[in-house]
């Protein structure tokens, strides 16, 4: 599965990893792709710091990169506390009755939340940029849009590429006038914050929008099938993301969630505000279900609705309540059925390819 950008970042599979958790990262390397670790959750400089020297223990020297949250509007001279102060009581009042009704412990005392929006302020971005960069990682992640351009000029000057999502041939083509090397087309079907548009219709539509900046394509995709249709569609890799959460690498930490994800079928998940105030695909559950009911209160915009949500988030996690209990994910989860190793999970994309692309070729009269 080599492609010109495989190439170029010296990977043998043109398949881009995106997971939180380090060991997954390093494995996905190893594999032949590329790991990208997620930084949202480092709001520490020195825990970011403690895993990439790990990532730089158990990548055999092979490329990895960083992806980061950067919002595309900059707030100044707010501070955490004064968001918090905007949010509605009544909305307070609704997480406190939804948490009892399904009897949810709170945390211990002195026990932060484990969970926070300010992963996606900039400054945290830009805390973990400086630590980062003395690390040899080559490429640069941005999951709201382009960065800023004095950290696009940074990156350059370090020979880190950088990537940016996008969920449609707009935000593509302001991505290639802000200087981006690659673009992640990343479909509807996608976990996480995505936009509207189905994969097999964004992938060409970027590609032709951002031409001749690489294209990843990124939604949907779990099969050496689907990697083959994306590269046929003008892609030259595909990014993954929830297709690592039930690998047995992954640090989930909750057996239920993990049953959860393996039980779960491909139409059981929504795009929901619940966790962040902006659409992102989840896991459906009774907490979704509460807030996307026309009777409840409704949920607030960024950042407000994830500083509102966090501890909730925090208790229902760590007391794995089984009805509330969920996470970002893609419709791929269908296929997500078993527990499997990295390395095993790239020897079904691999082989998958090959069927994929022998077919192709067969149809064509190329092969026999």
């Amino acid at each position: 599965m080599e492609t010109e950008l495989s190439k170029k970042l010296g990977i043998e599979h043109a398949i881009f990893g995106f997971t939180p958790f380090p060991a997954v990262a390093a494995a996905i390397t190893r594999a032949g792709g590329f790991g990208v670790l997620g930084a949202v959750r480092y709001t520490a400089p020195e825990d970011l710091k403690r895993d990439l020297d790990w990532m730089q223990e158990h990548t055999e020297g092979l490329p990895y990169g960083l992806d980061v949250v950067m919002p595309a509007k900059k707030v100044e001279g707010v501070t955490e506390a004064q968001v918090e102060a905007m949010i509605p009581e009544g909305h307070r009042t609704f997480v406190q009755e939804t948490l009892a009704k399904y009897d949810v412990p709170g945390l211990a005392e002195g026990e932060a939340s484990g969970w926070r929006i300010t992963g996606w302020m900039e400054q945290v971005a830009r805390n973990q940029l400086d630590v980062a960069f003395d690390y040899p990682i080559k490429l640069l992640a941005n999951a709201l849009g382009s960065p800023p351009a004095d950290v696009i000029e940074r990156a350059h000057s370090q020979n880190v590429l950088v990537a940016a999502l996008a969920g449609s041939a707009k935000h593509a083509r302001h991505h290639a006038e802000a200087g981006i090397d690659i673009v992640v087309a990343q479909g509807y079907e996608a976990g996480g914050h995505t936009g509207e548009i189905a994969s097999m219709v964004l992938t060409p539509e970027v590609v032709d929008a951002v031409n001749p900046l690489p294209v990843l394509a990124a939604g949907g995709i779990g099969s050496g099938e689907q990697i083959a249709a994306g590269i046929a569609l003008g892609a030259q890799g595909v990014w993954l993301g929830s297709l690592w959460l039930t690998t047995t690498e992954a640090e989930m930490h909750s057996r239920a969630l993990t049953a959860k994800l393996l039980a779960a079928g491909s139409g059981d998940t929504v795009r929901s505000r619940a966790l962040t105030g902006k659409p992102a695909r989840q896991l459906r559950t009774e907490w979704t279900d509460a807030w996307d009911d026309p009777d409840g209160p409704g949920t607030l915009p960024m950042p407000l609705q994830g500083l509102l949500v966090a501890e909730a988030v925090s208790r229902i996690q760590k007391h794995e309540v089984a009805p509330l209990l969920g996470t970002p994910v893609g419709q791929i989860v269908g296929r997500m059925n078993s527990e499997r190793s990295v390395q095993a999970v790239f020897d079904d994309l691999t082989r998958g390819f090959e069927r994929a692309v022998t077919r192709i070729n067969r149809i064509a009269g190329r092969s026999q």
